[in-house]
């Protein structure tokens, strides 16, 4: 039986149970997929899950908030996406040695152009993104936004992290006191703010307006509207949460841990919604 799962803490709101155990049953394989919630000063206890993966226990493992860039000391190899942003999402595996992957890359892109054309923006040759946060999944959204040209100005309250950003992928460093910026037509949000169960809480400060012809795409799936999404809907703006990048990138961690290819609309369906919305 093959056993699955994803690090985090806390883990209350995810959904990937529910999209793994789906995809297990659409490729007829027989398995599981558990939440290990490991709080971030818990050494010893991600060493010992991982430990499972090196036994054969588990076969993967997904990672989330905060263990992005926890385990990286912890795993034998990085893939080469992995080792340039300095965070993991995926382990596995890979000829005795324990690896770290990221899948984020690949899933926030698929679903940010997908929403994008869905939108017929007219500023689609106009890439001025801001992206809120520094952290792990910060540092994926900006390596794929520069990867596909985008200008990129990243605000976070930690000022270090985002410098070194900055300086890793020669992006623009600004202040939360300085968020409008006019001209952006893409704003991102990568942090925990709003995410269930503190659903009455918006990164974007409520002084500010948000630039008038931007997309605001929040990472955060759970709540299915998050207080940003909503802000932005209700300006007129287009918002999106990150479910579709959330099934995009758990379906390519499924490829690389079972070599099955399955279907969105399949894992879609699992959540209750269609890959339309």
């Amino acid at each position: 039986m093959m056993q699955l799962g994803l690090i985090g803490y806390p883990l209350g709101h995810s959904l990937s149970p529910e999209i793994h155990k789906a995809a297990l049953k659409a490729c007829g394989l027989q398995g599981d997929y558990s939440l290990f919630p490991i709080p971030s000063d818990d050494l010893e206890e991600l060493k010992a899950l991982l430990a499972r993966i090196r036994s054969g226990e588990i076969i993967g493992l997904n990672v989330t908030i905060p263990h992005k860039q926890n385990v990286i000391p912890l795993l034998d190899k990085l893939t080469p996406i992995a080792q340039t942003i300095g965070a993991v999402n995926t382990i596995f595996m890979q000829n005795g040695l324990l690896t770290g992957d990221n899948t984020d890359i690949p899933g926030f892109l698929a679903d940010l152009k997908h929403f994008i054309g869905i939108q017929n923006s007219k500023n689609e040759n106009r890439k001025l993104a801001l992206v809120l946060g520094a952290g792990g999944s910060a540092r994926a959204v900006v390596y794929a936004l520069v990867g596909d040209g985008w200008k990129v100005t990243v605000a976070a309250r930690r000022s270090e992290q985002a410098q070194e950003l900055a300086n890793r992928y020669s992006v623009h460093v600004t202040n939360y006191a300085s968020l409008y910026l006019p001209e952006t037509t893409l704003i991102v949000n990568t942090t925990p703010v709003g995410m269930s169960p503190n659903v009455d809480v918006s990164p974007w400060p409520a002084i500010q307006q948000f630039p008038p012809n931007a997309i605001i795409y929040d990472l955060i799936y759970n709540p299915s509207e998050t207080k940003v999404v909503r802000e932005a809907r209700t300006a007129g703006l287009p918002a999106t949460t990150g479910l579709g990048m959330l099934i995009e990138q758990a379906a390519l961690s499924f490829e690389i841990w079972t070599g099955c290819n399955v279907s969105r609309e399949h894992l879609y369906k699992a959540v209750g919604t269609t890959c339309l919305e």
